[in-house]
């Protein structure tokens, strides 16, 4: 479940942080290794903020170590923060943009992601998609 009012008893166990990696009308998803939570799901870069960060530092950290791609603070966009519940387990999602005019050049972290695709908003809701991502890219994309 995914809100934007948080939830009676919701127990934040931490913040994640992803990004909405566009170009040409397409955004980046990534594949999960099979041994890795939510595993073969497909999901944006994203990751836990490490002790001290601030969400746009985890941001970009974590684009960083799972793409290759170097993000300047400037060309990130905020978008929205959600909460959502999965049984226990509560998070909070906070969800950031950024455009390149040219295809940038992805090199996945092969410890965490086994492949990556430009795919449409409309193509990415055919793929298995980890949990909430549907919700998340259809409310980004104001489908």
């Amino acid at each position: 479940m995914m809100t934007k009012e948080k939830p009676e008893g919701f127990n934040k166990r931490f913040d994640i942080a992803g990004c909405f990696v566009q170009h040409d009308g397409k955004f980046l998803l990534l594949r999960r290794q099979p041994d890795k939570a939510n595993g073969n799901t497909w999901g944006l870069p994203a990751g836990k903020a490490d002790p001290g960060e601030s969400m746009l530092q985890a941001l970009l950290r974590e684009v960083q170590e799972e793409t290759s791609l170097q993000l300047s603070e400037e060309s990130i966009t905020y978008f929205d923060s959600l909460y959502v519940r999965d049984g226990d387990f509560d998070i909070e999602w906070h969800m950031y943009a950024t455009t390149h005019e040219a295809q940038p050049i992805v090199q996945i972290n092969p410890k965490e992601h086994s492949e990556y695709k430009w795919v449409t908003p409309e193509e990415s809701l055919s793929m298995d998609l980890i949990h909430d991502m549907p919700e998340s890219i259809k409310l980004f994309f104001n489908m």
